[in-house]
């Protein structure tokens, strides 16, 4: 048989082949010291995604995918994953015909090499020619797939190494590295034991079940029986939205016979589901008089500090009463309970007394004090920073019908309570203290409230501030810190954002454009960045405030782009707009809107166009241009029709622009659609006399700052 008979027998046998490789199921279980509760989520999704991911570039064709999770194990199970890899066809080129024969016809020794390097006898070896019509021997053959036993420890290996850990550990006398040390290891495919050793470990066909009720061996018979046998024999809910469905029930059932309900926040959910591998739900009491405390000191003890789930009434006021999970059946369940009402007491206690000891002393009494806090060593004080935050408050409240002397109150108050023995205690209460310790002093309610709404928002979805002074007093708070941190260079880079300036930037754009505030972005950027107390800062202003300025209009790229197939947006259009640098988030907004309606319609592509070659003709023109057309070189009618139009259009586009109506601007352009054209059709940009060139070069240059009135249309496709 010829090779390239046998390719194509081969290729022709290749889809049978593959219908008869094996399929099994394949179980890989790490078990671990007990992993960090916050990554167990994302430990598990990653673990699956990258040995799947694996498996499918490995040709193995994977099924259907169950992913596991508690505190002392990650597993995956892969359903009907192919035993082997298919055959691969594969050719290889040999010497050229002219150096396989001498003259007689006889096989030199590079084609009877290249035979036996095949495999093959010399006739079986087939012959192609390349681009040139040089013929060579070639070979087409299969290269057998690899079994996946082989595959499988060096592709789990990869999937380990690639997880998204920021820092990795090691134990014992070995080199392998992982998130928490590793104790064993269960591979199973089918009911064959993989051979292979992975992070130090070697595999084998046993888990073990829960630490404490169930803490022996558990041989595995099969990956399918995996979460049954954990469940049934070793008291452990392997899957992770099981055991997260199973507490949610539990609590929500005991806070019922308790007369309320729950308070179950979803990232205390999953966290407490990341704690405990069989949970119990055990309810504990504290004594009435703490509900005397601020209902955020008590939710925070109670669930930051101990992971205890609280519980209301339907009229949304605290029962003294707590859930916890325990991550046990005791036999004597009221031991446990007694046990988390003595640690939860202290807690309460301490609290209590920093309550009261705070009120004895205002809040505003704390405001020399905050001199003599350092808020970052080049940045001065956090006193400093307050005059700082006073300043950019009475600077954006007029402008958005903020009081100014409650403003002004606010922003001297905002940073007192980090001086109080609660805040101390409990960080993530700052801002919220201070707005009960400013309504105990007697302050005025919109004020206080002020106080706790200049850190909104906190995070992704959070609220935002209710009413004008806490606007303008959380706006000030992040355009300090991002003008701050800008001025002394410690910018984010990659994934660190120690100063959580991503956040501030997401927060600035959030409050403006939802709340709809027109405010001068730049020149409140420019104040902030001035504020700075650093030598030298005015003569360095303007650049880092343009820095700032591109950074938070990167966030906003981000926030459009997301919902970029619902409103018609594109990276393109956003470019489009942000050359053109409006001072305003909201002109911004329209600006885009008023582009992505026009793109849409026939005539935008040809404006884009014409735009685009304007652009690149000026572009490449080296010299100097005048800076005013003179009509009388205007020797073409097409460059006169053109001229006209313009100086006619320059007044109706200046007033559509300057009342933002950028739909009517840019269908105005259009209208200069016809002219463009016939000028290109009809004139000679380049005309050889001087005089004429750079006369068409200055009406290109004006018809380009007339199409960049609205945005710089030229980054546009078309």
């Amino acid at each position: 048989m010829s090779g390239a008979h046998g390719a194509d027998a081969a290729r022709a046998g290749a889809p049978a082949a593959r219908a008869r490789i094996e399929r099994r199921d394949l179980l890989v279980e790490l078990g671990t010291e007990e992993l960090p509760p916050k990554a167990l989520r994302s430990l598990e999704d990653a673990f699956a995604h990258g040995l799947r991911t694996r498996l499918m570039q490995a040709g193995l064709s994977p099924g259907a995918i169950e992913s596991f999770a508690t505190p002392r194990r990650l597993a995956v199970l892969i359903r009907r994953l192919a035993a082997r890899q298919p055959d691969q066809p594969i050719r290889r080129r040999g010497p050229p015909l002219a150096a396989s024969f001498d003259a007689a016809g006889a096989p030199t020794r590079a084609a009877l090499g290249f035979a036996q390097s095949c495999g093959v006898a010399l006739d079986a070896l087939g012959r192609e020619c390349d681009p040139k019509g040089t013929e060579y021997l070639c070979f087409d053959g299969l290269k057998p797939g690899a079994q996946t036993v082989a595959l499988l420890p060096g592709l789990v290996q990869e999937s380990l190494d690639t997880m998204p850990i920021p820092k990795r550990m090691r134990w014992g006398a070995g080199e392998a590295q992982f998130v928490r040390p590793v104790h064993w290891l269960l591979m199973l495919f089918g009911r064959e034991v993989v051979p292979a050793t992975v992070l130090g470990v070697p595999a084998g066909a046993v888990s073990f079940g829960h630490r404490f009720m169930a803490p022996g061996p558990l041989r595995i018979a099969s990956p399918l029986r995996y979460a049954k046998a954990l469940q049934m024999r070793g008291k452990v809910i392997a899957v992770f939205d099981a055991r997260r469905a199973a507490i949610r029930t539990q609590v929500e059932a005991l806070a019922a016979g308790l007369g309320g309900r729950a308070i179950i926040g979803e990232a205390l959910l999953e966290e407490v589901t990341a704690l405990v591998e069989w949970p119990v739900a055990i309810a504990g009491q504290f004594e009435p008089r703490f509900l005397q405390l601020p209902r955020e000191v008590l939710l925070s003890t109670l669930q930051e500090h101990q992971r205890y789930f609280a519980v209301e009434t339907a009229a949304a006021s605290l029962l003294p009463w707590f859930i916890t999970i325990s991550n046990i059946d005791s036999a004597e369940p009221d031991l446990v309970r007694a046990g988390n009402e003595r640690v939860v007491r202290p807690r309460l206690t301490d609290a209590a007394f920093f309550w009261e000891q705070d009120r004895r002393q205002p809040l505003a009494a704390r405001r020399p004090g905050l001199d003599a806090i350092t808020f970052q060593t080049q940045l001065g004080s956090l006193g400093a920073r307050t005059e700082r935050l006073t300043a950019l408050a009475l600077a954006i409240a007029p402008r958005i019908g903020a009081d100014l002397s409650a403003s002004a109150r606010a922003a001297q108050l905002a940073k007192c309570d980090l001086l109080t023995l609660m805040v101390g205690e409990f960080p993530e209460l700052q801002g919220v203290m201070g707005r009960h310790y400013a309504l105990a002093d007697g302050e005025a309610p919109q004020l206080a409230e002020a106080i706790r709404e200049h850190y909104l928002p906190r995070g992704a979805g959070d609220a935002l501030p209710g009413a004008p002074i806490g606007d303008a007093l959380a706006l000030a708070d992040k355009l300090d810190l991002l003008a701050g941190i800008f001025a002394i260079g410690q910018k984010p880079s990659g994934t660190r954002d120690p100063f959580g300036l991503r956040r501030a930037a997401i927060g600035l754009l959030r409050i403006v454009l939802e709340h709809q505030l027109e405010l001068d972005l730049v020149d409140l950027i420019d104040q902030a960045v001035r504020l700075q107390p650093l030598e030298g800062i005015a003569q360095r202003a303007a650049p880092i405030g343009a820095e700032i300025y591109d950074y938070v209009m990167e966030r906003l790229r981000a926030q459009y782009l997301e919902r970029a197939s619902q409103n018609g947006l594109s990276t393109e259009m956003f470019d489009a707009v942000l050359a053109a640098r409006p001072v305003s988030l909201l002109d911004f907004d329209a600006r885009l809107r008023a582009l992505a309606g026009f793109v849409a319609r026939s005539e935008g592509a040809g404006l884009a166009a014409a735009n685009k070659r304007i652009a690149n003709i000026l572009k490449k023109s080296e010299h100097a241009r005048p800076q005013a057309v003179a009509a009388e070189r205007l020797r073409e009618s097409a460059e006169r029709a053109l001229h006209e139009q313009l100086q006619a259009m320059q007044r109706p586009l200046s007033s559509a622009v300057a009342a933002g109506r950028y739909e009517q601007a840019l269908q105005l352009l259009a209208g200069l659609g016809p002219a463009v054209d016939a000028f290109f059709d009809h004139v000679l940009v380049n005309d050889p006399d001087p005089a004429l060139r750079d006369n068409r070069f200055a009406l290109l240059a004006q018809l380009r700052a007339m199409f960049c009135a609205v945005a710089d249309l030229s980054r546009l496709p078309g």
